[in-house]
């Protein structure tokens, strides 16, 4: 196997992947996985798709779309996952295992439209999973063809997190894969994320350049609430026209905030380097006397809006998050309470 093949590097093969190998996975073949179903699942080689081979008994859904696999030559068996750089994954209604979104995702497409669909306070849900599984989140404003001037949803959604790119397009103008041209590049994996009917299957189809006969679904959306059916059912790995690769997901019409460490911190950068200036170390921000981040909320610095997403959030991550306790040797899990 040629660790440096071109195919492999253009698929987003990386040292840390390469670094995993062991001397006698020397005749082994890593591949991409591209779909998972219940029953099946098929892998990119760089130089084209296959159907894997899975052991008997396996788990589809211990893998995500985007994972590096070891897989044995001729026979296309996988053999093994690879340690991925970076997860996305959400807790599901039920208290159930993390489901896996995607991996091995250099930059997350939140997306979004120029139109009622635009919501901050869900919008920072996803930009805290991008936080925490370590990819980089750029916010996608479609749609921007359909209103006289898109500046008022530019101006909701920019001071949501510091550093963050937005950008606003038209998803089935030729000029939106330009645009987005700077994430896109040779061996970069983009994932696209956002309810149903704001464009994300538009935008694929435009990014990957797909004729009309491959081209993903496209629904409309409801005019009354700018809401929209399902369109993209499963999760699934495309070559970008230029170099790079995009997962499509599904709308995700409820995403639950759990499992963070420092999602809310990165996303909350201006609550989070107040805290250490309160009088108390187990400052809740509400009620305390001299309280750094009220003191900001009174001075019109800090918006009492955000302080109150912030601890919405915060108490669902804790609420829904299970709990490791007991003594060292003899530990159990809580399931996740019930959430608020």
């Amino acid at each position: 196997m040629d660790q440096t093949a071109p195919s492999l590097l253009a698929l987003g093969w990386t040292p840390f992947l390469a670094d995993q190998l062991a001397e006698d996975e020397a005749g082994l073949q890593p591949m991409r996985v591209a779909t998972v179903h219940r029953a099946r699942m098929t892998a990119e080689t760089g130089t084209g798709p296959v159907r894997l081979q899975l052991p008997p008994q396996a788990n589809t859904s211990a893998y995500a779309v985007g994972d590096w696999v070891l897989v044995e030559d001729g026979t296309n068996r996988l053999i093994r996952r690879l340690d991925r750089h970076t997860l996305l994954q959400r807790r599901t209604e039920g208290g159930g295992p993390p489901q896996l979104i995607a991996a091995n995702v250099d930059t997350l497409f939140i997306v979004t439209s120029c139109n009622d669909d635009l919501n901050p306070a869900r919008l920072e849900r996803y930009l805290a999973l991008a936080n925490e599984a370590g990819t980089t989140p750029v916010l996608v404003l479609t749609k921007a063809d359909q209103v006289p001037d898109p500046q008022p949803y530019i101006d909701r959604v920019a001071g949501l997190q510091r550093g963050l790119d937005v950008v606003v397009l038209n998803a089935n103008a030729p000029e939106a894969a330009a645009i987005l041209a700077p994430w896109c590049g040779p061996g970069q994996t983009v994932a696209l994320v956002g309810s149903s009917g704001v464009g994300k299957s538009s935008l694929l189809n435009t990014l990957a350049d797909k004729s009309p006969e491959e081209a993903q679904a496209t629904g409309d959306i409801r005019e009354a609430d700018a809401k929209g059916r399902h369109t993209t059912t499963s999760r699934s790995l495309h070559g970008i026209k230029g170099g790079g690769w995009v997962i499509d997901t599904p709308g995700i019409r409820t995403l639950h905030v759990s499992d963070l460490s420092v999602g809310l911190d990165v996303l909350f950068a201006e609550i989070a380097e107040l805290a250490p200036e309160c009088r108390f170390r187990n400052c809740t921000h509400a009620h305390e006397p001299g309280c750094a981040v009220q003191a900001a909320v009174a001075a019109g610095t800090l918006d009492a809006g955000r302080l109150d997403r912030w601890r919405k959030l915060l108490d669902e991550n804790r609420s829904n998050t299970p709990v490791t306790t007991g003594a060292r040797g003899n530990k159990t899990t809580q399931a996740p309470g019930k959430r608020r």
